[in-house]
């Protein structure tokens, strides 16, 4: 069963789903096969042309993912540039997705996102919204995992960014987040339900803070080279509206490299620290489909956490490409709970891209193995 359901995902993933004009310095020799892959490839194209208008795509969201399932719904997405003339040309792409998914396990989920690029790249605005009636599994903090208990919670969630550059590549701005969470279904007698955990009687959260990115890639979507970097502070308190007091640091960084004829190689460090009363669904986690794949989301979760993720990139033919990816991670009360020979954590896999647009946008299949063999289909790389 597993196989007929991957089998019938790839094949969708080829034919529905679209690609901008053909580069012919990427494609390999086929031999005879080339006219049947040269077809196949063609009607997504006009796939595309059938879905799209010149300003937005509409694409039919086939998701996949453990902590999920299968998903299926709708996304409408818009690339577009601000400015005018000369600087029209030299602004990164804005974009704006909005999403609308439904998944087996019963999980409805509403995003709006839009990332706003400005003034020739000196200023940079995100927005996203989302609403999410999420029925998932609690399995307990720290590195100890007990037997998951489900549970189902409704939340909103709402954070705005703004981001000025300052210097060649480096920008800094202030950021606002707000969530707020109901927990409408608990396992009587279970962790949640014994009120112990912060947020296992729902969460108001309501934050400012700041972040500082240096940001040097060629591409937003699909980079090649150069690197992100971004350092950045929230402050939970009472005082701006939330019931839970509580500070979080992010260090979060990439570099890309250009390798061979369109390969590239990807490394990131990402590390989340937290002081105070933190709730349970803002603890640093590790696992999903962004973080570790190959381990559900929030499997294994505490006050920090570090991650370590390598990817290497290469082509196929025409739009299609491959990923090769690996990580390790661990997560710990305190910084003594961190070492080589300490619950660190190791996943690998594959993965396919299949190219969107002129602008780099991939959707994506990824195989992963970690604790679980898993996974993923979505949209967009993951670092």
């Amino acid at each position: 069963m597993k196989r007929r359901t991957t089998f019938f995902l790839i094949l969708q993933f080829l034919l529905c789903y679209p690609a901008p004009a053909q580069e012919q310095d990427s494609t390999v020799d086929l031999g005879k096969s080339e006219s049947f892959a040269g077809k196949l490839f063609g009607l997504a194209d006009r796939t595309i042309e059938l879905l799209s208008t010149d300003s937005w795509t509409f694409i039919p969201a086939l998701t996949y993912s453990p902590e999920t399932s299968l998903g299926i719904g709708g996304r409408a997405l818009k690339i577009f540039r601000t400015g005018k003339d000369r600087a029209f040309e030299s602004t990164r792409p804005s974009s704006l997705p909005l999403t609308f998914l439904y998944t087996l396990n019963h999980q409805v989920i509403l995003t709006g996102e839009l990332e706003l690029w400005m003034d020739e790249n000196r200023s940079f605005l995100n927005a996203r919204m989302e609403f999410s009636d999420y029925p998932f599994e609690f399995s307990g903090i720290g590195n100890e995992v007990v037997e998951a208990e489900p549970y189902a919670s409704r939340y909103f969630f709402f954070h705005l960014y703004y981001e000025k550059k300052i210097a060649k590549g480096l920008y800094l701005g202030p950021r606002y987040e707000f969530r707020v969470d109901d927990l409408y279904q608990k396992i009587p007698g279970g962790m949640l339900d014994s009120r112990n955990i912060p947020g296992s009687n729902g969460q108001r959260l309501s934050g400012l803070g700041l972040a500082v990115n240096f940001d040097r890639r060629d591409n937003i979507f699909q980079p090649t080279k150069g690197v992100y970097h971004q350092l950045s502070w929230m402050k939970f308190h009472s005082l701006f509206g939330s019931n839970y007091d509580f500070s979080q640091w992010i260090f979060d960084f990439r570099k890309y490299w250009s390798v061979g004829k369109e390969q590239v190689l990807v490394g990131q460090a990402r590390f989340s620290f937290s002081e105070g009363e933190v709730p349970f669904q803002h603890l640093a986690m590790m696992g999903g489909s962004d973080l570790m794949r190959g381990y559900f989301e929030g499997r294994y979760r505490d006050r920090h956490a570090m991650v370590y993720q390598a990817e290497w990139r290469f082509p196929v033919y025409r739009n299609l490409r491959m990923v090769a990816f690996g990580s390790a991670g661990q997560v710990g009360r305190k910084s003594s709970d961190f070492g080589l020979n300490r619950n660190l954590r190791m996943a690998g896999g594959l993965g396919f891209r299949y190219r969107l647009n002129e602008e780099g946008l991939h959707l994506r299949i990824d195989f992963a193995y970690g604790d679980q063999p898993a996974f993923y289909f979505g949209l967009n790389e993951v670092i």
